[in-house]
């Protein structure tokens, strides 16, 4: 309970204080003329001030506040080292403890963890800023850490903190801690299919003499294919080949230190995006045909791609007598298509191409070598797949994956997807298939062929194959059974999903990673890691997911779509995550290349030190205290809060007001009697 005193004047101040300079005159001059009742005029003026002031008698019924002392728990990864967690866990039970039984004091526990993706390092002062922000700066006596000392976002003044109370810190871990990492330090983001790339990296040992040799692994798509040996605390670079388009992991392990505290900053990884600086196709269209345009419209509009396109018109066997200099056609250049610069294509196409005696056998030699080391064919095939002048009978026979039976089927007929077609990257969710009969437009002829390598991805009725696609050695082989694709782009009968046909199959054929039919992948959704696995099979087994900080976790995964599996697992934890399933493997870096969090994971008092001592607080390493934290003792006015074995929280005296009383001197009665009290004794002094 306290009392007090307050005014509510009844006329604005400026108008109060003339009134009042008005009233010290005239009682100066009353005292001056030394009239009778002088003095009690004066006082009526002074109680006719007071009352027009309007004072009132308070009467304020406080409770007291307690104090807030913040204990903040450092849970990021580098707090499971060691036995960094078992020392949290002991000091924060102890805590509580002793800071229960303090009275007055009101504990929060706020733990801050660095794992997400939304952080990069340890942030215990934004967890502290985010705990205390409902509390007054006036009513926090102290914060105490517990953490392993590598905090990344320590204030640099004591203001930064927001309120004025000591910051004590309780290092986790022990003196000496010994640690191996491999950082990049540049790194290309993208880098031109065939050529190289230089990637900068450096290794560094904690605890150890400097200077050791290192000898580093370095994997691109997990193939080891460098094992340099570097010193420790030097730059060193090394140059990668883009091998193919889309993401190229490369990988860069070190072996431990022997007693190292952890192994999971020894391995780093990077992707590097492959981008082909240009797609080089060959078109041989046989004939003139209504299907040519089809191919050239769709190749032509990829602007990654560079066409070379040849249309025979005039076989060399045609002889019509017409002048050499009269005819406007180009000769067809095919010892420099295909003997000199045919590794310069990336695909080869074959539009209703038939011997026409422009090509010799030994070119075909060349073509069939050409996929073998890694090449693609695809080959669109019609009427002429059958004739005398078919391919089969040239040295592609011993590649294509279909052999004709002499004859064509000329009957209107909806091409299917098979079983495996349903699988397949090149024709799954074909736009049109998920219907029976497919939503796209007939075609009226297929050649009929046997099946003898590779895989069916379309069918005729009676199980005709219409598109098969095939590897042979390092390359890849598609023929297409028939030349009605076109109907398609025309738009008959509603059309059909030409374009997304034909460009999947060309890349496909031009090796694009996300067509691969058995492919692991790994990417992000929001705060989920999503494992990928594309497969022909019918089942998959279980994934295994290794987080950054060494701990494996099992998927088992579930079939989204036919020949498409996926899972997921809360991406909690920044650095290279590492998927596992069957033979394949796949990487994912989550956050920073190189993570704040593990660059420097030797515990240390030198982070917190230089704040606790600008606060008055104090740093204790848990090991060297026998198991008990220091005592904590309640200080309320003084500059030392911190000894050798107790830490000081600052005594706060707040309190909030519960109710208040209020009663105005000069109201109602009593005001009336003492104005009236004070005006009678002097008119009666007057009188006499």
């Amino acid at each position: 309970m306290s009392y007090g005193l307050t005014f509510s004047p009844f006329l604005p101040l400026p108008a109060l204080l003339a009134i009042a300079v008005v009233a010290l005159v005239l009682a100066g001059l009353l005292l001056a003329a030394r009239t009778r009742g002088a003095v009690l005029r004066a006082l009526a003026l002074a109680v006719g001030l007071i009352a027009l002031a309007n004072p009132s008698f308070t009467q304020e019924e406080r409770e007291p506040l307690t104090s807030v002392v913040a204990m903040v728990v450092d849970k990021s990864p580098s707090q499971s080292f060691g036995e960094r967690t078992q020392q949290t866990e002991a000091a924060r039970a102890q805590l509580a403890e002793r800071l229960g039984k303090l009275p007055g004091v009101e504990v929060r526990t706020i733990e801050a963890d660095a794992g997400t993706a939304d952080a990069d390092g340890t942030r215990l002062f934004s967890a502290l800023s985010a705990g205390l922000a409902d509390v007054p700066p006036e009513r926090v006596a102290g914060a105490i850490l517990i953490t392993d000392g590598r905090v990344h976002d320590t204030p640099d003044k004591p203001q930064a903190l927001g309120f004025s109370a000591p910051i004590h810190a309780l290092i986790t871990g022990h003196p000496g801690e010994k640690d191996r990492r491999v950082a990049l330090e540049k790194t290309p983001r993208f880098g031109i299919v065939g050529q190289k790339q230089t990637l900068t990296f450096k290794v560094t040992d904690e605890g150890v003499p400097a200077g050791a040799r290192v000898p580093v692994t370095i994997r691109r798509d997990g193939e080891v294919i460098a094992r340099p040996t570097v010193t420790a605390g030097r730059s060193a670079s090394v140059d990668v080949d883009i091998t193919h388009a889309g993401p190229n992991i490369v990988e860069f392990e070190v072996p431990p230190l022997p007693d190292e505290l952890t192994v999971v900053n020894n391995r780093t990884a990077v992707s590097i995006d492959g981008v082909r600086d240009k797609l080089r196709v060959l078109l041989v269209s046989g004939e003139p045909n209504v299907g040519e345009r089809t191919w050239r419209n769709l190749l032509k509009s990829d602007a990654n791609v560079d066409l070379v396109h040849f249309t025979i018109l005039r076989p060399p066997e045609k002889q019509d007598g017409t002048p050499i200099n009269e005819l406007s056609l180009i000769a067809f250049p095919t010892r420099e298509l295909f003997q000199t610069k045919i590794k310069d294509f990336d695909l080869i196409i074959f539009d209703r191409y038939a011997q026409q005696g422009v090509l010799p056998q030994i070119y075909f030699d060349n073509i069939v070598r050409y996929v073998r080391q890694g090449g693609a064919v695809l080959v669109a095939a019609g009427t002429d797949f059958i004739d005398m002048g078919s391919l089969i009978n040239t040295p592609l026979e011993e590649i294509l994956p279909g052999v004709p039976k002499g004859e064509a089927t000329e009957a209107p007929y909806r091409a299917e997807l098979t079983s495996p077609g349903k699988r397949h990257p090149v024709t799954r969710d074909l736009p049109g298939s998920e219907t029976t009969p497919p939503s796209w437009s007939r075609f009226f002829r297929v050649i009929d062929a046997t099946a003898r390598s590779g895989t069916s991805l379309m069918s005729a009725p009676g199980d005709k194959p219409v598109l098969l696609v095939d590897r042979v050695g390092e390359g890849r082989v598609a023929l297409l059974l028939s030349d009605h694709i076109w109907l398609w782009a025309r738009g008959y009968e509603g059309g059909g999903p030409h374009i997304d046909l034909l460009r999947r199959l060309s890349h496909w054929l031009m090796k694009e990673p996300d067509l691969e039919e058995e492919r692991l992948k790994l990417t992000v959704s929001g705060r989920d890691l999503v494992v990928e696995r594309q497969t022909m099979a019918d089942r998959v087994p279980q994934a295994s997911v290794t987080t950054p900080s060494g701990r494996v976790r099992t998927l088992t995964l579930a079939e989204a779509k036919p020949g498409l599996w996926r899972a997921s697992t809360p991406a909690d934890e920044l650095g290279l995550w590492r998927a596992a399933n069957g033979p394949l493997t796949a990487l994912a870096n989550i956050g920073p290349l190189n993570p704040r969090e593990f660059a420097e994971v030797t515990s240390t008092r030198d982070v917190v030190a230089p704040l606790a001592t600008a606060t008055g607080g104090g740093v204790w390493r848990l090991s060297e205290l026998d198991g008990a934290v220091p005592r904590v003792v309640q200080v309320s006015a003084s500059d030392r809060l911190a000894g050798e074995d107790w830490m000081g929280l600052k005594t706060r005296d707040v309190s909030v007001v519960r109710s208040i009383g209020l009663f105005p001197v000069f109201a109602g009665l009593s005001g009336l009697l003492l104005l009236l009290g004070v005006l009678t004794a002097a008119w009666v002094r007057e009188g006499r």
